[in-house]
């Protein structure tokens, strides 16, 4: 894995910020399993693209504060405006060129569905999404290729970002608290042993119980999307109001996760509130972090399984230490989530 290379060679430095390793990191894992392409963003190649990926969450949150751009007419006038169009551009052709190439070699080789073993990530070659999606395309006319563009697009958009920002609270919470971060030493050395080169499998994921818990617990703390809307679709009685039909609600999920009648000690970073018997009597909307219902995050399983293996390759190597205190650690609400400023980190070989 390249981040554990790029990590190995800043092991000498006073700190590490993780936040930029790690988003380059799943953007070039979100590209490879959706589109079936590499833009070696950790490489610094394709930075056209990686650059217009990124601009395009911070001119989203530019409009979203500015009620002046809320109009599609200004908007379109603004700088705001012009540099969201330039990228979205950007975006648009670079999948709409992968889909050119992934067609034409359909034509020169049909691609035939393998069946990959369920416990070994490297033993066959998987589907990428992208492939999936011109089976529909080409074989039963279910989509066009307008329909794929923005299905790929919109993982790409939102899936590397908010499994970013997991995995790099989950670094920080982890090397926050020592004895934790023993109990995962433990339990990945019960399951690789000393060997650190060994691929993940889907056997040795599902057996990380307790790094599980560890990144449930640093997303109740530290959610990805701290807040979603809801369009209400008929009246709410709520004590002694009505929210009428049609009303925007949102929902603040930063603070549901630390109300102290569902987790006592809400601020006390603690997995094994995560433990099959310590949760199973707690509401089911207690904790959405994937948000919850019939609109609910349709990756959460792919980013828990991301997280796990990038979090699992680190730590079978490293020793983590986090240098700063959760009380001087602020977060900002933007796109997702985010440090206000620099996670800084200390990997050291184990």
């Amino acid at each position: 894995m390249f981040l554990v290379k790029k990590l190995e060679s800043l092991q000498h430095e006073e700190y590490v910020d993780i936040s930029p390793l790690v988003i380059l990191c799943t953007l070039d894992i979100v590209c490879e399993t959706v589109m079936g392409a590499s833009i070696g963003a950790q490489k610094g190649e394709n930075l056209e693209y990686v650059s217009a990926v990124h601009n395009l969450g911070n001119f989203f949150n530019q409009r979203t504060v500015r009620p002046w751009l809320w109009l599609d007419c200004l908007f379109s006038l603004s700088s705001t405006g012009r540099g969201y169009d330039k990228d979205l551009h950007i975006l648009h052709s670079f999948t709409e060129k992968v889909i050119r190439e992934k067609k034409e070699e359909r034509k020169n080789k049909p691609l035939r569905k393998e069946e990959a073993a369920e416990d070994d990530f490297k033993s066959k070659k998987r589907l990428a999404l992208m492939d999936l999606l011109l089976d529909l395309h080409l074989n039963e006319q279910q989509l066009t290729e307008n329909d794929i563009r923005e299905e790929v697009d919109t993982f790409m958009f939102e899936g590397h970002d908010t499994t970013a920002m997991g995995i790099a609270f989950a670094l920080y919470c982890i090397g926050l608290y020592p004895e934790v971060q023993e109990k995962i030493h433990e339990e990945l050395d019960t399951i690789f042993g000393e060997d650190c080169e060994r691929h993940v499998t889907m056997d040795d994921a599902r057996n990380m119980k307790y790094l599980e818990c560890t990144l449930k617990e640093s997303q109740r703390l530290y959610p990805s999307v701290p807040m979603i809307g809801r369009k209400l679709n008929e009246d709410i009685h709520y004590k002694n109001w009505i929210i009428p039909k049609g009303t925007t609600l949102h929902c603040n999920i930063y603070t549901l996760h630390r109300r102290e009648d569902l987790y006592p000690k809400a601020e006390v970073f603690d997995p094994e509130r995560f433990l099959p018997e310590n949760s199973q009597n707690r509401h089911p909307y207690a904790y959405i972090p994937f948000s919850a219902g019939p609109r609910n995050c349709i990756g959460q399983k792919f980013a828990l399984l991301e997280e796990k293996v990038v979090i699992s390759n680190i730590l079978r190597r490293f020793k983590v230490v986090s240098l700063d205190p959760s009380d001087r650690i602020h977060a900002k609400i933007e796109f997702t989530l985010r440090p206000a400023v620099p996670l800084r980190l200390k990997f050291s070989p184990r």
